[in-house]
Formats: structure tokens, C-alpha cells, sequence
């Protein structure tokens, strides 16, 4: 709410909206208050489907809705999409809109679980995503998916944006290091994110160039689905090749550090992490994968990798080891490439404008 809607919010405020928004306690932070709006906590389940703990999450959004009366409703991640635009239909609101911020866990991962999951999460997608009146892809691959699936039965209703976009002023360009090469990686613990990717190839790359750094910052939950073993955590962490820093509240100091900003992810919306990093003008190694693909220009401003393997992330951190003078360049074109396509206010324009709340 704080990082990747903060800039939406005060969009919407300076266009004379009132805005309010409900948090999950799960995941609520004092700071959202600082937001500037009205914030009503709700219960939430942050991973699974329970059909009566999901009710009361549907009953519990449906009452504050009909209190609230709002004009419209925008709701991202999936349970706010589905159980939030089903309660807003039934409350009356006449104007809801989603956005679509990546397909999760159930649809990175094929295994029978999933399979099932998956035809219980398309069939509560295509319910909530009936009702709206327009919904947010962050990228093409995602839009397809919805729409190839039957999920999503009106395209008409599609609406793409360049990710949530980031503030270029905030992620200000910095001066690259001019000491040792040094890979960043920040992200939630998750084998879906590519961290054994990471720590893998980093291994093999330290032991060729010791003088070598690499950084991994994000929490640890071992709670949530497919996040990285405790045991292959704490390898990594005897092995000594790649320092953990574990969750900040803010990354800009890290990215401030890191010659490269790598995230082998298996898929996304679109990563804020990357937007961040292109902001700050850093070079990107990230994988050919849905939602990650569309922030590198091969070549230009970094390299794209498959996904799931370690042998070609370390093939292309091999190249900015061995031709260091790509990382001023390629940091310089990511920086364009943002202020071409992902300046928050531009893709905020588009969504307000798609919403006719302009």
C-alpha cells in the first residue's frame, strides 16, 4: 500500500478525490497512516483458499463498502480483486476497477496441488473481474493469460500499464561504485523469486573473482508458500559468498552500493525492485520470464536470462565482470528507459484517465 500505491494516492488527492482504503491486518504497518487517508483494517488470510475465513473476508468488505458508499473501487492482489469486487457489486458501487500485479505462486508452480488450486483461483477471478468495469494489466504476457483462459471473457475491459511505475525523483540516479563489482539482489526469500539462482551462480563467480561482492536484501517468512528452505538459507549463509542484509524499509542505500541490480524471478507483474534499480540508473540482469522481460532491452540496458537455472544468470554476470565498462553504459540507458516508460505519474495518468476520474 505504502511503497506501490503511495504516488496513486496522492495522484488521487490532487485531483480533489477523497480516498480511503482498507489494509489487511496481517500486513498493516502504522506508517500507512502517514498516507494521509482513512484506513480500515480487515481480516484477511494472506495465502490458501478457507472457504469460511474467505466469507467473512467477502461479509467483512461488503459492510464497510455499503457504510462507506464509495463512487468507485480499485483493488489489487487477489483476494481484494475478487472477494473486493464482488462486495463492491453487491454493495452498489457503480464504477470498481482491479488491477492485475502478477498471477502468484499457483501459476508459477505445476504440480497437482496447483492444478486443482488453479481451476478454483480462475473460477473466483472470472466472478470478481465480471463485475468490474475495467482491469489493470501490468504486462502482455499476464493479459493474455487472462484473457486465453476465458478469465477475463470482455478484453474490451483490459486496460496495460507499465508496472506501477516509480518515482524518478525519489529513486534519484546515483554515481555508480568505483571499488569492487557488486550484485545486488532484493526480494522476498522465495524459490519463486530466484534466489538459489542467485546464490548459486554467485558461489561459482566468487570462487573465479573472490574480489566479487554480492548482496541479498529481503525478509525471510518461512510461512509463505515456496519460500526458500531454512536449511539452504543458512548454507548460504556458512558459505560466505553472498552477504544477507534481511528486510529494510528502505533500499535505496543498497541500490546506491551495487554495480548491477540482478532478480532471476520466475515471473511478475512487473518488479518494482527492477523499476527501482532502472531508476537509479543500474544495469538489470533479469530473466525472460513474463512480467521481467519487458524492463530489459537486450544488450542495452542489461541482459535477460532463462529462468530456473543458475548456468546462464552467471554467464551474464560473467560479462559485466569481464567488460566492466557495460555498467556505465547500460546504467545510463536503463535511467531512459524509465523516464520513456515507467515516471509513476505517466502510468498513474493512464489509470486515473481509464477511470475517468480525471
Amino acid at each position: 500500500m505504502i511503497a506501490n500505491r503511495g504516488d496513486l494516492v496522492k495522484d488521487m488527492q490532487a485531483r480533489g478525490l477523497v480516498v480511503a482504503a482498507a489494509v489487511p491486518t496481517a500486513d498493516y504497518l502504522p506508517e500507512v497512516e502517514e498516507l494521509g487517508i482513512e484506513i480500515f483494517p480487515i481480516e484477511m488470510g494472506r495465502t490458501g483458499i478457507n472457504p469460511v475465513h474467505d466469507l467473512k473476508t467477502l461479509w467483512s468488505l461488503y459492510r464497510l463498502i455499503r457504510r462507506l458508499k464509495p463512487k468507485a473501487t480499485f483493488g489489487y492482489t487477489i483476494k481484494p480483486v475478487v472477494y473486493g469486487s464482488l462486495a463492491a457489486k453487491a454493495a452498489g458501487v457503480p464504477r470498481i476497477y482491479s488491477m492485475i500485479t502478477g498471477l502468484g505462486h499457483v501459476f508459477t508452480t505445476d504440480s497437482s496441488k496447483n492444478r486443482r488450486l488453479m481451476k478454483i483461483v480462475t473460477l473466483l477471478y472470472r466472478a470478481g473481474l465480471a463485475c468490474n468495469n475495467k482491469v489493470f494489466f501490468q504486462n502482455p504476457d499476464d493479459l493474455q493469460e487472462f484473457t486465453g483462459r476465458g478469465i477475463l471473457s470482455d478484453a474490451g475491459k483490459a486496460v496495460r500499464t507499465y508496472g506501477s511505475g516509480v518515482d524518478m525523483q525519489r529513486f534519484a540516479a546515483t554515481p555508480l561504485p568505483e571499488d569492487e563489482m557488486t550484485f545486488l539482489f532484493i526480494g522476498r526469500l522465495l524459490t519463486e523469486k530466484g534466489v538459489a539462482e542467485f546464490c548459486e551462480a554467485a558461489a561459482q563467480l566468487h570462487a573465479e573473482h573472490p574480489t566479487v561482492r554480492f548482496i541479498v536484501v529481503g525478509p525471510h517468512d518461512p510461512n509463505l508458500p515456496h519460500s526458500c528452505a531454512a536449511k539452504d538459507l543458512q548454507r548460504w549463509k556458512e558459505e560466505g559468498c553472498v552477504e544477507f542484509i534481511g528486510g529494510v524499509s528502505d533500499v535505496r542505500p543498497w541500490i546506491a552500493q551495487c554495480s548491477v541490480f540482478v532478480l532471476p524471478s520466475y515471473r511478475e507483474g512487473t518488479p518494482r525492485s527492477v523499476l527501482e534499480a532502472m531508476s537509479m540508473r543500474r544495469p538489470i540482469i533479469t530473466s525472460d520470464a513474463p512480467g521481467c522481460r519487458e524492463t530489459v532491452e537486450e544488450g542495452v540496458n542489461g541482459f535477460l536470462v532463462t529462468p530456473r537455472s543458475s548456468a546462464p544468470l552467471l554467464e551474464a554476470m560473467r560479462k559485466f565482470v569481464d567488460q566492466p565498462d557495460l555498467v556505465p553504459q547500460m546504467a545510463e540507458a536503463s535511467r531512459t528507459l524509465v523516464e520513456r516508460h515507467y515516471d509513476v505519474h505517466k502510468v498513474n495518468k493512464v489509470i486515473l484517465e481509464a477511470m475517468e476520474l480525471t
